[in-house]
C-alpha cells in the first residue's frame, strides 16, 4: 500500500503564487484551525513561518500546530474576502476570532408582487418584487405585529393563487372570525384590497397617528350605541397599536437605515453591541459574544465581527457607525455595497449626536460583558471545561467531538442502536443517527453494538473516499467526521467490542466505557483496561451522565416509535385480504385500532379500497 506523501512546509512555501486568495491551515488531525485572506498568498503565508518577532502568543501557538496548509486563488481581493467569510462560517476554525452567536433575524415580508398581497414573517430577505421590513431582534414582537395587521386590515394568510383559484374552495376560518375579507370568494375587489394593503404598509413604516385616531373614533361610536363588545374590541386594537408604536424611538430626522456598532473587551472575551436603526427609528438592539486573545486589539475584533456578521445577514444598511474603522475598510465597503446593491458608508463619529450614540452602544456592550461574564464562565465550565476534565482524567488532549452509543430492545424484538454526538461539551443533534439492527436475532447487545459501529464507520470511510475522489473533502458530513473519543454505554465488554471493530477497519480512535453501579448510576470511566473513578461533584462527571442519559433516551425513543408501528401492523396484517394499503386506509379513517374493532361491516366498506369481502373479513377477525 502506497504511503501518503509527507507535506514539506518549506517546499510548499516556495510554490505559493503572488496572487490574491484564501489560505487554510490544517493541524495533524487535518482539522482546519485557521482561515485567512491575502492580496499576495506568497507574502502573507510565508510570514507565519518566518522569525517570531512581532507575532502574538495566539499566532505562535497556532503556527506550532500547523501540519499542512492549502490555498485557493481568486481573481480579486474582494473575491478572497467573500470566500474567507464563507469558509470561516462553514468550518469555525479555533484560531479565528469567532462570533459565539449564530443568529438569524426575522423580517416582515409583504408580497406586493401578487394581485392580493399577503403579510408574513420571513427569515430570509431576497432580491425579489416583495417589500421587507426589519430585521427585528424579537421574533415575538414580529409575530404580534403580523397578527395585529391581519386583525386591523383583514388581509389573507392562505397560499391560494388568486385570482386564478377564486371561488374554487370554501373560505377559511379567518373569514368566519372576521380576520379576512375573503378575496378567494371575490368578496372584496382588487382595488379595495389594495387600499387595505397600502394602509398596512403605512403602519409598517411607522405612521400610526391616522390609525390611532380612526380606532379611537370607532371605539367611541360603538360605545355611544351601547355596542360594548365592539367597543372593547376596538380598545384592545388601540392598545396593541400603541404598544407597537412605543417600541420605536426616533433617533434621526434623516430617515435612513444604519447599524451602530461598538464593543467592550477584557483579556479573553469581547461583546459587540449593535443598534439597528431603520428609517430613523431604533427598531432593536442585540449583543454578540466574541472569543478573543489578550493581544487582539479593538480594530482587529471589529474587523472580524463585521466580516462574519454581514456574511450571515441578508440585510446591509446604508451606513455603519463604528467605534473604530475596520482593517481593509475600502474592500469591506466595496463588498458591503455589492451585497446591498448600492453604496455603503462606514463612519467613525468624533463629535455630536453620532458620537454619543456610538458611546451609548459601547456602554451597553460593557454592561453586558460584566453581567454575562459569570454566566459565560459557568456555561464554559459545564461544556468545554467538562470535556477538558474528561480528557485530563484519561490522558487525552483537545477532545472536541465525542460520540456515544446505546442499544435498546424488548426481549430482542426490534433491537435498535443510537448514536449521539457532543461537540465542545454540547449536543450536536443534527449529527445524531438511529440504527435498526438487521443481522442480530434475539437480545444480544454485544453483537448489536458491533453491527452499529461497523455500519457507522464503514459508511463514514466510504463517504470520505467518495468525497476525496471528487475533490470535495471539505464537504464532510456527520458520518465522515470521526470522533476524538468514543464513549460506550457500559464497561469492559462494550469497550472491547468497539476496539475490535476499529482494529478490523484499521482505525485508531480512543474508546472509554461509561460504567454504572448496581443502582444503574454512573460511577466512572473504563479506559485502557482500568476503571477510573471520577468526582461525582465535578462538571466532567455531570457531562458524562448527560451523554449517557442522552444516548439511552435517544435509543428508547426510536425503539418506542418502532414498537408502536409494529403492534398496529402485526394485528391488522394478520387479517385475510388486508395488505399494507388497506391497513393504512383503515387507520386513516378510524384513527385507532379500537374504532376499527367496533365498526360495522357497512362502516368498514366506506373505507377507500375496501369491498364487502374485505370488510367482512375485518369484522369477523375481531369477533
Amino acid at each position: 500500500m502506497d504511503q501518503e506523501p509527507v507535506f514539506n512546509i518549506e517546499e510548499e512555501l516556495k510554490k505559493l503564487p503572488a496572487q490574491p486568495g484564501v489560505y487554510l491551515m490544517h493541524d495533524a488531525k487535518d482539522e482546519i484551525i485557521y482561515v485567512g485572506k491575502a492580496i499576495s498568498l506568497k507574502n502573507r503565508v510565508r510570514q507565519y513561518f518566518q522569525s517570531s518577532r512581532g507575532k502574538t502568543a495566539k499566532i505562535e501557538q497556532m503556527v506550532s500546530r500547523i501540519a499542512r496548509f492549502e490555498y485557493i486563488i481568486t481573481d480579486s481581493e474582494m473575491e478572497a474576502l467573500v470566500l474567507e467569510c464563507n469558509l470561516i462560517k462553514e468550518h469555525r476554525p479555533r484560531y479565528n476570532t469567532m462570533l459565539k452567536d449564530d443568529k438569524a433575524y426575522p423580517y416582515i415580508k409583504v408580497t406586493v408582487g401578487e394581485d392580493f398581497p399577503r403579510v408574513m414573517v420571513s427569515r430570509t430577505m431576497k432580491k425579489d418584487r416583495n417589500k421587507y421590513f426589519g430585521p427585528y431582534t424579537s421574533a415575538g414582537a414580529v409575530n404580534d405585529t403580523v397578527d395585529l395587521i391581519h386583525k386591523l386590515y383583514r388581509l389573507r394568510t392562505c397560499n391560494r393563487n388568486l385570482p386564478k383559484d377564486m371561488g374554487k374552495e370554501r373560505p377559511c376560518l379567518n373569514y368566519h372570525i372576521k380576520q379576512c375579507n375573503a378575496p378567494c370568494q371575490g368578496a372584496i375587489s382588487k382595488e379595495e384590497y389594495g387600499k387595505a394593503v397600502e394602509e398596512a404598509l403605512e403602519f409598517l413604516n411607522g405612521r400610526y397617528k391616522k390609525l390611532l385616531g380612526l380606532l379611537e373614533e370607532k371605539m367611541m361610536e360603538a360605545s355611544d350605541r351601547m355596542d360594548f363588545e365592539k367597543a372593547i374590541e376596538y380598545r384592545e386594537l388601540l392598545d396593541s397599536v400603541k404598544k407597537v408604536s412605543q417600541k420605536q424611538k426616533i433617533t434621526s430626522s434623516s430617515m435612513e437605515d444604519r447599524d451602530i456598532i461598538a464593543m467592550a473587551k477584557d483579556d479573553t472575551d469581547a461583546v459587540v453591541q449593535v443598534f439597528f436603526v431603520r428609517e430613523g427609528k431604533i427598531i432593536g438592539r442585540d449583543h454578540f459574544h466574541v472569543t478573543v486573545g489578550a493581544e487582539e486589539d479593538q480594530r482587529q475584533i471589529l474587523t472580524s465581527f463585521v466580516k462574519q456578521f454581514y456574511s450571515g445577514t441578508p440585510f446591509v444598511p446604508k451606513e455603519l457607525w463604528m467605534q473604530e474603522e475596520p482593517e481593509d475598510s475600502e474592500i469591506i465597503v466595496k463588498w458591503l455595497g455589492a451585497k446591498r446593491g448600492q453604496k455603503v458608508k462606514i463612519v467613525t463619529p468624533k463629535k455630536g449626536q453620532k458620537e454619543r450614540l456610538v458611546e451609548l452602544a459601547e456602554r451597553n456592550a460593557a454592561l453586558v460583558l460584566s453581567q454575562d461574564k459569570e454566566k459565560i464562565k459557568r456555561e464554559e465550565l459545564r461544556t468545554i471545561g467538562a470535556m477538558n476534565q474528561i480528557g485530563s482524567l484519561i490522558g487525552l488532549e483537545h477532545i472536541r467531538r465525542v460520540e456515544a452509543y446505546d442499544i435498546s430492545n424488548t426481549s430482542g424484538l426490534e433491537s435498535v442502536g443510537s448514536m449521539v454526538v457532543y461537540e465542545d461539551g454540547k449536543p450536536k443533534r443534527s449529527d445524531y443517527r438511529k440504527f435498526k439492527i438487521q443481522s442480530v436475532k434475539g437480545p444480544n447487545d454485544y453483537a448489536s453494538m458491533k453491527e452499529v459501529l461497523t455500519r457507522r464507520f464503514t459508511h463514514g470511510m466510504k463517504e470520505a473516499k467518495e468525497l476525496e475522489e471528487g475533490g470535495l473533502l471539505e464537504e464532510m458530513g456527520s458520518f465522515t467526521r470521526f470522533p476524538d473519543l468514543l464513549m460506550m454505554d457500559g464497561g469492559r465488554g462494550q469497550v472491547n467490542i468497539a476496539l475490535e471493530v476499529l482494529e478490523e477497519l484499521g482505525l485508531t480512535i480512543p474508546v472509554c466505557g461509561m460504567v454504572k453501579d448496581d443502582n444503574h448510576r454512573t460511577r466512572g470511566l473504563y479506559y485502557n483496561n482500568v476503571e477510573m473513578p471520577i468526582d461525582r461533584h465535578s462538571e466532567g462527571f455531570a457531562l458524562i451522565t448527560r451523554i449517557q442519559d442522552e444516548a439511552h433516551r435517544f435509543a428508547i425513543e426510536y425503539h418506542r416509535s418502532l414498537r408502536g408501528k409494529g403492534q398496529v401492523k402485526s394485528i391488522l396484517d394478520d387479517i385475510p385480504d388486508i395488505g399494507p394499503t388497506r391497513r393504512k386506509a383503515l387507520m386513516k379513517k378510524f384513527k385507532s385500532l379500537e374504532a376499527v374493532k367496533e365498526a360495522t361491516v357497512e362502516e368498514l366498506m366506506e373505507t377507500p379500497g375496501m369491498n364487502r369481502k374485505s370488510a367482512q373479513s375485518v369484522y369477523d377477525f375481531f369477533r
